[in-house]
């Protein structure tokens, strides 16, 4: 049987989040990042929109028997999108979905912060899987850096928060400041 498979590029690149099937990376081509505000929470989700003119790296995994339930409901807040025929990894081929913020979620309104927890759990993913330069990838792949952050490493708001080591939160720090003097 050929399971289908998903491409995470967000909080699934973190494999402490997840225990699906043969995770390896994977490059999705023709999609980009960016923050979306929504009227689920007060806090931005990370999404894709379509962009010819960007790749993504993060990973793909199976998911056995085409068993969607517990990942629709984790992403209860995305749609799945087929991008079978634009994904690359070194593994066999397997029909794959990405994960979008459903249109009638997205917010016009309203303080949608960036919640620092959730960026950690991301970056401390992409360092894990791609490397430093993935995460330099991922902040450069993303849109919506002039969306506030939320520092909530003290208490944190993201239900998957992770343990990141100072080196990882100073990483996170660094390439924030970056993009957030460039958004200005």
């Amino acid at each position: 049987m050929n399971d289908p498979a998903f491409f995470g590029y967000g909080s699934l690149v973190n494999l402490a989040t997840h225990a699906y099937d043969d995770p390896r990376p994977a490059v999705l081509h023709g999609w980009r990042r960016v923050w979306r505000p929504t009227n689920l929470r007060k806090a931005a989700y990370l999404s894709v929109m379509r962009c010819g003119q960007t790749s993504l790296h993060g990973v793909i995994a199976r998911v056995p028997g085409a068993d969607w339930v517990s990942l629709d409901q984790r992403e209860a807040a995305y749609q799945r999108h087929d991008v079978s025929h634009t994904i690359h990894h070194d593994g066999p081929y397997a029909p794959t979905a990405v994960y979008q913020v459903k249109p009638d979620h997205i917010a016009n309104a309203g303080s949608h912060p960036i919640l620092l927890s959730y960026v950690d759990v991301v970056v401390q993913g992409y360092l894990r899987v791609h490397g430093h330069a993935g995460v330099t990838h991922f902040f450069e792949t993303t849109d919506g850096w002039n969306t506030p952050i939320l520092n909530d490493r003290a208490n944190p708001i993201y239900p998957r928060h992770q343990i990141l080591s100072r080196a990882e939160q100073a990483l996170v720090d660094d390439h924030l400041t970056a993009v957030m003097e460039k958004a200005e």
